[in-house]
């Protein structure tokens, strides 16, 4: 993998340099109200290129099952993945709240991070088809939105009560360490064998920048990534997929723990599958099919 873009931003001068653009009424009303005006401290932001995808290291990981929702840790050499879009936080000012756009509204700094990206043309995590996961370190957790009413489209239509009363602004605000990869979108029928690639590539280059980053940040630290069904909402992937790709990538990568969440008790034989289907030879898995976008 390759090193595309560096920058180490204060957020107190990125959020008055590249303020947010919400259109979301909801939206503006939560950064309002957690004051992501008034966020603070250091962000380091990389960017990286796929490139070769290793052999399977044989070493171990820790893996954890976690039948809840995101649970975030700020301590260091823990990672949150992001569900990204091909354009990084994409709809982080719009009414839609899936995966992405929630990270966004709970991270407010995120936003300015799209529109100083965007302005040198960096906001991607895909580039000509190659994938280019964003990693942003100590970004500011300044609320959490309980999302049990709330997730998807049915964001932009609740009664303002019903978001104020889901809020919970976070006194002293956390941090978080993101890693923002997109997974492939709308396949149908049975995977093909460049497309088990694709995400493995992506996903490996991912847990590795971070381990990368980790080691630069916090020397010694061991790596844990923090993920769930990546890409098996609106994308429409297979979970078994999903989640064995991921662990390969981080067995590949160095990553010493995976605490996935399945946000529900039923997820966790899902994930089960796809544990058992990450200790198979790779190929096996075309014979899984792409699931169904739900929507959001």
């Amino acid at each position: 993998m390759e090193l595309v873009l560096r920058r180490e931003l204060d957020a107190a001068e990125l959020v008055r340099r590249y303020p947010p653009i919400i259109d979301d009424a909801h939206k503006r009303m939560v950064f309002a109200l957690c004051g992501g005006a008034d966020t603070t401290g250091a962000l380091a932001i990389t960017r990286w290129r796929a490139g070769a995808v290793p052999e399977v290291r044989e070493g171990r990981v820790d893996v954890e099952a976690v039948p809840a929702p995101f649970q975030y840790d700020g301590a260091p050499g823990v990672w949150h993945v992001n569900f990204a879009d091909p354009a990084l936080f994409f709809g982080y000012g719009g009414g839609l709240l899936a995966q992405d756009e929630l990270q966004a509204l709970e991270h407010p700094v995120l936003g300015s991070v799209r529109e100083a990206l965007a302005s040198e043309k960096h906001a991607l995590t895909v580039e000509r088809g190659v994938a280019t996961p964003v990693l942003v370190a100590g970004a500011e957790r300044r609320c959490a939105l309980d999302t049990t009413h709330l997730y998807g489209n049915a964001f932009a239509g609740a009664p303002v009560s019903a978001v104020r009363a889901a809020l919970d602004v976070l006194q002293p605000p956390t941090r978080s360490n993101l890693i923002a990869i997109a997974a492939p979108a709308y396949g149908q029928g049975s995977y093909r064998r460049e497309q088990l690639d694709q995400i493995l590539a992506t996903a490996y280059t991912g847990f590795a920048a971070a381990v990368a980053e980790s080691a630069r940040l916090w020397p010694g630290v061991p790596v844990t990534v923090c993920t769930g069904f990546w890409g098996c909402g609106a994308f429409g992937g297979n979970r078994t997929v999903m989640t064995a790709l991921q662990l390969v990538a981080a067995r590949m990568a160095g990553v010493a723990r995976v605490r996935f969440y399945t946000v529900r008790a039923d997820g966790i034989a899902d994930f089960e599958r796809g544990a058992a289907a990450a200790r198979a030879p790779i190929e096996e898995l075309v014979r899984e099919r792409w699931g169904v976008s739900d929507g959001n």
